[in-house]
């Protein structure tokens, strides 16, 4: 029940979730010394990766898409003894771990979720709480992720089979004798097909399009390191030399039935997975196009052909909604538009952590992020003057982060971000404010000894 009383936190800042970025967020917050109330609906911290966390899209075979060593959180890398892509149970401990290490969990109100943010006349946000309590911040950080909030496309006809969005699934149990499609060949896609491919009595995957395949390994290491292993290389260099390379270790992809991709390498995201070309070079799964409608027990797909299935699973992705704050954000093709993906532009001390898209791995992401949001925020209090100089560039502006690529037109692509140009101009900008440099060591004062108290698969890790 919403009452009329507000308590007033005064300049303490309101972060709502308690996820990867969530915790990037609190971890910031408190370096800077900045009072701060963190929320989280669920019981403990970890996010999506937490499969008891209601609405959570992780599923029992899914690892980690980047590599363990890229991977970490800035000063806090993840235990050499994890394979090369995490499990999912891995990354959970380690998230855990994360924030005992730096005693994050005491400004945690668990079970409490977020109902409704109000900006104030004064600029001030009241924050109502789903027991209806209302408690009044200078700021509010959005950090409930992404992928909540399942996007179900409309298919014409009547299909006598069941059809799933892939958040409901949890393991490839699910598909043992039965023939099964899954919609969508995105990286979640990619891994549920493969599950399928393993037990389903007959496995199809539908592609819209064609994509570019990186395999996990390159000359023995994970790939994203290859890339990271020297200096960045412009485009028109990065692009020839990678093309050549996946020829050599992937050839035409077209001989599996795969679609030939209708756009260049990098133009979007590629699809980082060994498997299934493992299973289409074995033949334990199918590809087929796009679906045109439903018939009775058959899918139809866009080339006439038809496919008598039982269980069809929508690996389409998410809308990116934030429902607590969405009259606040400016949405365009279904991503919110946000100045350096962080800063409202319309609504001052409303952040964003985590509404990217980009190359690179998320949590060292999620940790550059916070830092620029509480640095901010510490200008605020301490020198208004650089405070007001932020404002203007959060008003006006517009620097290209595409890293010269030019991008497939599509949703996902909205606020689709060069991961090298990001970092490198934020660079630039904390140097231009006077702000303090992001370094390995930089959150090390916080550290507390969590040696009794850190989860025990994590400490069996380190």
């Amino acid at each position: 029940m919403i009452t009329n009383e507000i308590t007033d936190c005064g300049n303490a800042v309101c972060v709502v979730g308690a996820g990867p970025g969530g915790l990037s967020a609190a971890r910031a917050l408190k370096a800077m010394g900045l009072a701060y109330e963190q929320f989280e609906r669920h019981s403990d911290v970890g996010g999506i990766w937490d499969m008891q966390n209601p609405g959570s899209p992780i599923y029992e075979s899914a690892h980690f898409i980047s590599s363990r060593d890229l991977s970490g959180f800035i000063g806090y890398p993840m235990p050499k003894s994890y394979p090369d892509y995490p499990t999912n149970q891995q990354i959970l401990s380690y998230v855990r771990g994360y924030a005992d290490a730096f005693g994050l969990r005491p400004a945690i109100r668990f079970n409490t979720p977020v109902q409704h943010v109000q900006k104030e006349a004064d600029g001030k946000w009241v924050v109502t709480l789903g027991d209806g309590a209302r408690r009044r911040y200078l700021a509010v950080i959005c950090a409930t992720g992404c992928n909540w909030d399942p996007n179900m496309p409309e298919v014409k006809g009547q299909f006598n089979g069941e059809i799933r969005h892939s958040v409901t699934y949890k393991s490839s149990d699910e598909f043992a004798g039965k023939r099964v499609m899954i919609v969508g060949a995105g990286n979640s896609g990619a891994d549920i097909a493969c599950d399928a491919a393993n037990r389903a009595q007959r496995a199809f995957i539908s592609m819209r399009r064609g994509y570019h395949f990186i395999p996990k390994h390159l000359f023995g290491i994970p790939a994203d390191q290859v890339g990271e292993s020297g200096p960045p290389l412009p485009i028109w260099v990065a692009r020839p030399v990678m093309g050549l390379l996946l020829k050599m270790f992937t050839g035409d992809l077209t001989r599996f039935g795969l679609p030939k991709p209708d756009h260049q390498l990098f133009e979007s995201h590629p699809l980082l997975n060994s498997q299934l070309l493992h299973n289409l070079q074995h033949g334990n799964i199918t590809v087929k196009p796009d679906v045109s409608h439903y018939d009775g027990d058959d899918v139809v797909f866009k080339d006439g052909s038809r496919e008598k299935l039982d269980l069809v699973i929508y690996a389409t992705g998410y809308k990116w909604s934030c429902k607590y704050a969405a009259d606040y954000f400016e949405w365009r093709g279904g991503r919110p538009q946000l100045y350096l993906s962080m800063f409202s532009r319309d609504h001052r001390n409303l952040f964003g952590i985590g509404y990217v898209e980009t190359n690179s791995s998320a949590y060292k992401l999620f940790d550059t992020e916070a830092f620029m949001i509480a640095a901010y925020l510490r200008d605020q209090m301490d020198n208004p003057a650089g405070a007001s100089r932020f404002d203007d560039l959060i008003a006006h502006d517009n620097p290209d982060l595409s890293g010269g690529l030019k991008f497939v037109q599509s949703q996902r692509h909205e606020v689709y971000l060069e991961a090298h140009a990001l970092k490198s101009y934020l660079k630039r900008l904390r140097r231009k404010m006077g702000w303090p440099e992001l370094t390995e060591n930089y959150y090390d004062r916080l550290r507390v000894d969590t040696a009794a108290q850190q989860p025990a698969a994590l400490r069996a890790a380190a």
